[in-house]
């Protein structure tokens, strides 16, 4: 199971004073060198958090893997098609939300969807769709050709109790094995954290976990490098 770091809470930090520090590029690139496989940011309408100058620069830095995050709108797509990520993942986006609250709606968006995702494989850009663990939308997904799933891992992350947790861990255990048949590659991502990766790496075949917010919490404590080492050896990497 490979492991990208989303900065996009650096940027956070970075804007709330309308400063240039903290630099969510330096931020990725000293993840990268203590063993991150990729990057990830979400490049909203709003620009809240990252912004183009950041996408841009991660382009000609990144040594590993950029995943930008999307909506499927016109102006994103076409900066998508310019900077050329190795993965664009599509996501739904509200305005008012504090944080994406959960997997898009394939089904009902379909033709929308399919051709978002040609426009960005025409780029050359492999294409995810961030859903829920659903049988009818990894499907729905299948069909308008995306290359990969995310699945939404927040309702996992946010069980209440060891009952919930581990019905949702069966749900997801479910669609990975749905979309492998399929022959989808399959990450997850949304609210992972120190505390319950341990029981979610367990699932087999998820190709990647995406963590973003824990690990920039963390590392004001510890600091970059261990924050990093320590999910790294939740998921028994050698660090």
């Amino acid at each position: 199971m490979k492991f990208s770091l989303n900065i996009d809470h650096v940027a956070t930090l970075r804007n709330a004073r309308g400063e240039a520090q903290p630099d969510p590029v330096t931020f990725a690139l000293m993840a990268e060198q203590y063993g991150v496989d990729g990057i990830v940011v979400h490049l909203r309408e709003d620009r809240r958090h990252i912004n183009e100058r950041d996408l841009r620069l991660l382009r000609e830095l990144v040594t590993t893997k950029l995943d930008l995050e999307m909506a499927a709108v016109d102006e994103i797509i076409e900066i998508a098609c310019d900077v050329k990520p190795e993965l664009a993942t599509i996501v739904p986006e509200k305005r008012l939300e504090l944080t994406t609250e959960g997997g898009i709606n394939v089904i009902d968006n379909i033709d929308h969807l399919r051709n978002a995702v040609k426009r960005l494989q025409s780029a050359g850009i492999i294409v995810s769709m961030f859903i829920e663990p659903d049988l009818n939308q990894i499907d729905a997904s299948a069909e308008i050709g995306a290359d990969f799933i995310e699945i939404h891992t927040g309702v996992y992350a946010n069980s209440k109790n060891e009952e919930d947790m581990f019905d949702e861990l069966e749900r997801i255990r479910q669609a990975v094995r749905h979309a492998k048949k399929l022959g989808l590659g399959v990450n997850a991502g949304h609210g992972l954290n120190y505390s319950n990766l341990k029981e979610f790496i367990e699932i087999k075949d998820i190709d990647e976990v995406s963590i973003g917010q824990a690990i920039i919490a963390r590392s004001i404590f510890v600091g970059v490098e261990e924050a990093v080492k320590e999910i790294l050896k939740i998921i028994n990497r050698n660090v």
